[in-house]
């Protein structure tokens, strides 16, 4: 099995910055693609940057040039660098991994972290 354990939210004003974390562990696994999805209220959950083991990113046009994705292979972790935040980026910040098993390819989530961005 595998646990996700994501921090860095919080409460920060419009043109602040936060740097999400995600770190996978429990039984042997290698990973493939890792990323950061998000869902604001009454909206659908949304990818908003990912990543693959080879380092090409991804992002959502929303999210371009403000956000940068990261992840250290060796110690399966994924952070998601969010700067000039705007109230729009207010959401829960779920963290995502795609682990390769012999059987197949297994998406694990983890519980997310809220992000609110207030004056």
């Amino acid at each position: 099995q595998v646990r996700l354990v994501e921090s860095g939210g919080g409460l920060v004003q419009p043109g602040g910055s936060l740097r999400l974390s995600c770190t996978a562990s429990g039984n042997r696994f290698a990973i493939n693609n890792m990323g950061w999805y998000r869902q604001a209220p009454g909206e659908q959950r949304e990818l908003v940057a990912s990543i693959t083991d080879g380092g090409i990113t991804n992002y959502a046009d929303s999210v371009k040039g403000r956000f940068t994705i990261s992840r250290d292979n060796a110690e399966n972790t994924v952070d998601l660098q969010m700067n000039s935040l705007k109230l729009e980026d207010t959401a829960v910040y779920y963290c995502k991994v795609v682990v390769e098993w012999p059987w197949g390819n297994m998406d694990y989530w983890g519980k997310g972290t809220l992000v609110t961005v207030s004056s």
